[in-house]
Parts: structure tokens; sequence; C-alpha cells
């Protein structure tokens, strides 16, 4: 492959890419020509991952890494496998999340609270500072934090989750300040409702899926396809002038303001 979308030669560490869209992240960046380390918390779901994309590329295009977003030493060693596997790191996904909860404000504990914001917002503040020295050491490279448009919006259900989403676009934002004289990109992708495991209580509840897709423009939902896509052109040369940015991929529901 050639071209602005090409990852040719470069190392990509993905996580929560066992399922949905951050799987779909890596089987794409795979076929870009990316080498890709499958990271979520159980060895055996990455194992299948790794296994598709080499049953497709090869043989040592991909690495499976289990590691648990709230230990900051299993991020420490996701960074060092990938390092001592392919000796450089190129592209950053961070995609996995977490939502303990759903309701109002007023009726979440502070350890649910405490988990949306270390799973979703410190964990990702962890691990790009763990995988920086690498990144800076190998010329700069793209940062990919999976927000939502949950981030850009209220509710009466998701507020913590919410609140993280927010976070983490600036933390983007920051970051890309901090780190483009480095050579490192930092932007955000921000999809709306995608069909999911993480996602499935909404998309599979009839009353719910209706009023989302009414609302949408596109009159549908996404598939974790779509959104890899959008991570592919932040982390490829298509993107290279593109830092401190929420990439929304919805179907157009936030302009429409349903």
């Amino acid at each position: 492959m050639s071209g602005p979308f090409d990852l040719s030669g470069k190392v990509a560490v993905i996580t929560g890419s066992s399922r949905g869209i951050g799987r779909a992240i890596a089987l794409r960046m795979a076929e870009a020509g990316a080498r890709v380390v499958v990271s979520s918390r159980k060895q055996a779901a990455c194992d299948v991952v790794v296994a598709e994309i080499e049953h497709v590329h090869g043989a040592g295009r991909a690495l499976a890494v289990a590691a648990s977003i709230s230990s900051r030493d299993d991020l420490k060693a996701l960074v060092a496998r990938t390092e001592a596997a392919f000796g450089r790191i190129d592209i950053l996904v961070c995609n996995a999340a977490s939502n303990p909860y759903a309701g109002p404000m007023s009726g979440i504990s502070d350890e649910q609270f405490r988990k949306v914001l270390d799973n979703n917002v410190l964990a990702n503040h962890w691990l790009i500072q763990l995988a920086l020295p690498a990144l800076e050491r190998d010329g700069g490279g793209a940062v990919v934090i999976v927000s939502s448009i949950g981030g850009l919006q209220g509710s009466a259900v998701l507020g913590a989750y919410n609140i993280s989403k927010a976070a983490d676009m600036q933390l983007a934002r920051n970051l890309a300040v901090e780190l483009g004289p480095r050579g490192i990109r930092v932007n955000c992708i921000a999809p709306g409702l995608v069909r999911t495991d993480f996602a499935r209580a909404l998309w599979e509840d009839p009353a719910t899926l209706a009023h989302y897709t009414e609302g949408t423009p596109l009159g549908r939902i996404a598939e974790p396809d779509e959104i890899a896509g959008c991570a592919v052109f932040l982390a490829s040369p298509a993107g290279s002038f593109v830092t401190g940015h929420t990439l929304v991929a919805d179907g157009g529901v936030t302009i429409a303001g349903a």
C-alpha cells in the first residue's frame, strides 16, 4: 500500500482492541500496513484478533498483550513489550473505557465516579506519558483518543461518562499544544451510537434505537468499521496537519439537535 493513508513501517498500540471499535481499528491499521499491538484485559480475546490479522497479513504483523487500563504497571508492561517486539511505537490509540453507572449524578457513588474518571481519563494520560519517550525517539507520531459525542452534550443518565469524555477532548487539546513541537499529534474521535457490545443496551432497545435514528440525518447508527476509518485518517500522513481536533462521527445527530 502507498499513498496518504499508508501506515507501512509503523507500529500501532490499540487498547480495548479485542472487540468493537478497537478491533475494527486494529484490523484497518493492519490493512494499511502497520504492525499492530492488540490489547485488552483478556489474553485469549487478544489472541483471537492477532490470529485474524496474521491469517490475512502474515506472521509477525501483530502482537497480543493483555493489560488492564486501571493498572499503571500493566500499561508500563504494554509499552515495554511493544518496544521489545517491534522496537518502536508510532501510533497510540486510547480506545478502552468503562461506564459502571447509568442514572442521575445524584445517585452515583464516589467509587463509581472515580472508576469512570480513572479508566477514561487518567489511564489515557498514563499510557500517553509512558509511550512518550518511544514516540519522540522515533521522530514523533500520532495519538488518537476515542471519546464520544457524550462529551459535547448533557445527559440525565450518562453524566459521569460524558464528563470523562469531555475531559478526553481537553486532554487532547492540551497535549497537542505540549507535544506538537516534538512532532507528536494528538486528536480525539467522538462517535455517536455505534453497534458494539459496549453500547448494546442502547441499540438493542427498540424505543431507544428508534428515538436515536429518527433524530439522525443519516437515519442509522454507526458500525465499528466506520469509526476505524477515522482513526486511520488521524494516524496517517493524510492527517499530518491535524492536531488538537475532535473528529465527530455521529451521522449528523449533534448538528441536528436531536
